[in-house]
């Protein structure tokens, strides 16, 4: 039975093998499953997890594909459907030896932004202990919106905990001012809120941590914590009982690819909650993920096993006892 569930749109990637070449001149690419809510749910599962993925893919290669991956990566895909209506999304994505990565994405009317409330019926909620939200999912369409609405309604009746991720895409959104108005309304059904520093500016208009958190923390009474993330300097928390600490993050000899770490950050602190971790050693996971991430080419791929996880954590002990 699934302890972990999460609603989003599943994405093809074509990641460019070609370094520091513009998409429109690179030749080689390699594909892969992505998507912020998916990398989420692979991420509890490599740790053992069992994750409940609702979706919809086209019924095409790329849907076939994702399937396939979702169900190897040992997600539960009772919800995750095809349909003949619309196309799975997919984006391409530079390669890059150093900064972010151009990308380009096909998404617009996809399959998966035809959910409907109505697909909320048949979900169950009676082994889920968290719930991953994000920003990107009611972005996609008015109807997906309406969607994730009625989903955050039902998890809230049935008393399962939420975490929503801002996770902010201004191309999905027709302006900012809507941008921010929505995610800072959605946000208020969440009791866990994750803010990157760059949105939280964006959305609060401080860059200032604390600042940031106390915003979320004062403009809804069931936002119990926020967990503001400050990339490598690691995180800032903040709970509604007044405790507030900051974890520092794990220093990177080379970043490789930097899309798919904030969704590291979350498999961490939430796949630690899941196991009852206290707050900070969650924080410290997330941050721990969030890490291994950037060392990896592909949204994913670095995302860790039980095992490489230990062995991160005796590696890095071992750095703090030489230094």
């Amino acid at each position: 039975m699934a302890e972990f569930l999460t609603i989003g749109e599943p994405l093809v990637v074509l990641a460019s093998q070609d370094v520091d070449v513009s998409l429109e001149q690179a030749q080689h690419f390699t594909k892969y499953a992505a998507g912020a809510e998916l990398n989420v749910a692979i991420g509890l599962a490599r740790l053992d997890h069992q994750a409940l993925y609702l979706s919809k893919v086209g019924d095409d290669p790329f849907g076939n594909f994702i399937i396939d991956e979702a169900d190897k990566a040992g997600l539960d895909i009772s919800l995750l459907t095809k349909i003949r209506s619309a196309a799975t999304g997919f984006y391409i994505k530079q390669k890059v030896s150093h900064g972010d990565p151009q990308v380009a994405y096909f998404r617009k009317n996809s399959a998966a932004s035809q959910l409907t409330a109505s697909d909320i019926d048949s979900v169950s909620t009676d082994s889920v202990k968290i719930a991953h939200l994000s920003g990107i999912f009611p972005a996609l369409s008015e109807t997906a919106l309406e969607t994730f609405e009625a989903l955050n309604a039902k998890l809230k009746s049935d008393q399962v905990l939420t975490i929503f991720d801002t996770n902010l895409r201004p191309a999905l959104w027709q302006n900012e001012e809507q941008m921010v108005q929505t995610t800072n309304r959605l946000a208020k059904e969440s009791q866990i809120i994750l803010p990157g520093i760059n949105e939280g500016e964006i959305l609060t208009g401080s860059r200032d941590p604390e600042q940031i958190a106390d915003f979320y923390l004062n403009q809804s009474e069931l936002t119990h914590t926020v967990i503001v993330k400050l990339g490598a300097e690691g995180a800032f928390v903040k709970t509604k009982s007044g405790e507030a600490f900051r974890v520092s993050g794990f220093k990177v000899e080379k970043v490789v690819d930097t899309v798919g770490a904030g969704d590291g950050f979350a498999v961490g602190l939430e796949s630690a909650l899941l196991e009852n971790l206290p707050l900070k050693a969650a924080v410290r996971r997330a941050c721990a993920i969030g890490a291994l991430a950037v060392q990896s080419a592909g949204d994913s791929e670095g995302y860790p096993t039980r095992g490489q996880l230990e062995k991160f954590y005796e590696e890095e002990k071992c750095k703090e006892q030489t230094y």
